[in-house]
C-alpha cells in the first residue's frame, strides 16, 4: 500500500504505541483520526503529527467501552475523512499481576472490555466503510499475552486470547473482500501502561514504542500481493 493520502483510524492515539504509531505514520503522509481518553495528551500528539507531515489530523475524546459514545465518534469520523483505509486497533489496559480471586470485577470489567469487547465492536463499525476502498487493512496490536500464558495474567491474557481468535477469524471472513487483516504479537513495550495499573517493575529492557511503529508503516506499505497476517515481535 502506498501510504500518503491514506486516512488511517488508531486507538489508544493519546500515549504508548498508539501515540508512536501515529507519529510514524505522520511522516508517509497519512491523514489520522486519533481517538484516545485524554483530550491534552492526543492534541499534543495531533501538534507532533502535523509537523512530522501528516496532510490531516483530527482528535476524537472517547472511551471506547462506551457504545453510544463510540457510534457518535465512529460516524464523525466518517463525515470528517469520508473514506477509512486503515484501522490500527491499539487501545489497550493492563491488568496488574495477581491472582485471579483477589481481582476486583471492576478490574476484570475493565480489562475484558477495553481489550476485547471495544475492540471487536470499533472493528465491526468500521468495516463496511473499509470495504468501500480499493485495499484497506486493519491491525490489531495484541500482545505476546495473547499467545503465550504468563503466571499472573489471567484476565490480561483472556482478552488478548480473545483478540486472537476474533482476528484469525476476521480475516477469514473477509478473505474474499478488500481488507487485509493482521494481528501484532508484540513481547514487553517500554511505556507507561503497566504504571497505570501500579505495577512498578522496570521496563527499561523492553521494546521501544518508536521501533515497534517502525514495524507496523513496514506493514502496511508492502506491495499489494504481499501481506503479514501474523507478526510477532520480541527483544
Amino acid at each position: 500500500m502506498t501510504l500518503k493520502n491514506k486516512t488511517a483510524v488508531i486507538t489508544g492515539a493519546s500515549d504508548g504505541i498508539g501515540r508512536h504509531i501515529s507519529l510514524r505514520l505522520a511522516k508517509d503522509s497519512v491523514n489520522l483520526a486519533l481517538i484516545g481518553r485524554n483530550k491534552k495528551r492526543l492534541e499534543e500528539v495531533a501538534i507532533q503529527a502535523k509537523e512530522l507531515g501528516a496532510l490531516k489530523v483530527k482528535t476524537y475524546v472517547c472511551d471506547i467501552q462506551k457504545g453510544d459514545d463510540l457510534e457518535k465518534i465512529v460516524n464523525l469520523i466518517i463525515s470528517d475523512f469520508g473514506n477509512i483505509d486503515i484501522l490500527i486497533n491499539d487501545a489497550g489496559v493492563w491488568q496488574k499481576l495477581m491472582p485471579v480471586e483477589e481481582m476486583e470485577k471492576d478490574t476484570i470489567d475493565n480489562v475484558i472490555g477495553t481489550n476485547l469487547t471495544a475492540l471487536v465492536n470499533v472493528t465491526r463499525l468500521f468495516i463496511p466503510i473499509l470495504k468501500n476502498r480499493e485495499e484497506a487493512a486493519i491491525i490489531n496490536v495484541v500482545s505476546k499475552s495473547g499467545v503465550v500464558a504468563q503466571e499472573g495474567q489471567s484476565v490480561y491474557s483472556a482478552s488478548k486470547y480473545g483478540v486472537r481468535g476474533f482476528t484469525e477469524v476476521l480475516r477469514l471472513d473477509l478473505k474474499d473482500s478488500n481488507i487485509k487483516v493482521a494481528g501484532l504479537y508484540q513481547g514487553g513495550i517500554n511505556t507507561e501502561m503497566f504504571k497505570k495499573a501500579d505495577d512498578n517493575f522496570s521496563t527499561a529492557d523492553f521494546t521501544e514504542p518508536a521501533d515497534l511503529a517502525d514495524v507496523v508503516a513496514y506493514m502496511l506499505s508492502l506491495p499489494k500481493k504481499i501481506w503479514l497476517y501474523d507478526v510477532r515481535v520480541d527483544r
